[in-house]
């Protein structure tokens, strides 16, 4: 209430000539939060994004490195950097999300397929974290400690382990191996948004130099769509042809070596995004995003299944992972 209370004081000398409307809008899976502020015939977007919880300084330096290279992001009009208080442009209520049953859903596709390749040539900057080792070890630890032990309330044993440690190994050799590019890390229906016939991006505050195909696997296995598989395939040879006209990958890379780069770089994300969603659901108590955890966890065992030395734990997901989640969540949610 505090931080309400202050957050409309930051408001009112930017509106002082006429009252406005605050209304609260859907948040993201971070701590902010959202509003759209209506006056008259104008709409802007509000966020709350506390200090304390929170470095704002990414989001802040990054919207102009992005914004000066010509992507198009909300743009930053006043700020209280100290209180965390942001007024920006609003970019209407058009996700990708929304677009997904529109009859040229394959050709936005295919223009965001470029738009990332854009994204990835873009120079690194201070503010982008390397998506090294040490962060991949990071990432992968969040499935081990909120999804088994933390929602599901396993014991990892010795042999389960063991089978972690050499699946791991393999996920981050696959990224390590691969050419390190500007990756937004978020690219999904929920962060592309269509803004006057334009493609916009938005959450890019977590931007790192990573994986070329990371960012591919958010747009096209995304943790909230599933793509029909002839479609899906279709899009990631045109994307191969599309990273090499950018010059993202080398001539060199044949079609199979990309597809293995994209399909354990998804095995990793999913994994981090399954035990993400729990994260959200056991610390922050935001329950929404429970109902992606099973879909998310099929996609990992699918996937694994088609490459032979990720077999063992895409057995463990169907096998022991995917029942139990499904019964921990009809007992703990009533799903």
């Amino acid at each position: 209430m505090n931080r309400y209370k202050s957050l409309q004081q930051f408001l009112n000398p930017h509106f002082s000539d006429e009252e406005y409307q605050l209304a609260a809008i859907t948040g993201d899976a971070s701590f902010r939060r959202y509003f759209r502020l209506n006056r008259g015939q104008d709409s802007y977007i509000v966020m709350d994004s506390d200090p304390t919880k929170l470095d704002n300084t990414p989001y802040i330096e990054l919207n102009k490195v992005f914004s000066e290279h010509g992507f198009k992001l909300p743009k930053i009009l006043h700020a209280d950097e100290k209180q965390g208080f942001f007024l920006l442009s609003d970019l209407g209520n058009i996700h990708l999300a929304d677009m997904l049953e529109d009859k040229e859903r394959t050709s936005h596709y295919k223009h965001l397929i470029k738009l990332s390749a854009q994204w990835a040539k873009m120079p690194p900057v201070a503010y982008m974290k390397d998506f090294d080792r040490e962060f991949l070890e990071l990432e992968l630890g969040i499935f081990l400690q909120w999804l088994v032990e933390g929602f599901l309330g396993l014991t990892v044993t010795p042999a389960i382990d063991a089978l972690w440690k050499r699946s791991a190994e393999l996920l981050i050799e696959n990224v390590l191996a691969q050419p390190s590019v500007t990756v937004h890390r978020d690219f999904h229906s929920r962060n592309i948004m269509r803004s006057n016939q334009q493609w916009a991006i938005i959450d890019y505050q977590d931007a790192v130099q990573g994986p070329v195909c990371y960012d591919l696997v958010s747009l096209l296995r995304d943790c909230y769509f599933k793509l029909p598989h002839d479609e899906l395939e279709y899009l990631l040879e045109h994307a191969y042809k599309e990273f090499k006209e950018q010059g993202l990958i080398s001539a060199n890379v044949s079609f199979a070596q990309f597809k293995q780069w994209f399909d354990l770089t998804g095995i990793q994300r999913h994994l981090k995004a399954a035990g993400i969603f729990c994260r959200l659901n056991l610390r922050d108590g935001k329950l929404g995003y429970m109902e992606n955890v099973l879909p998310t966890l099929r996609y990992i065992a699918d996937v694994a299944q088609e490459h032979k030395a990720l077999q063992p734990l895409g057995l463990w997901i169907a096998n022991t992972i995917i029942p139990a989640t499904r019964v921990a969540i009809k007992e703990k949610l009533g799903n």
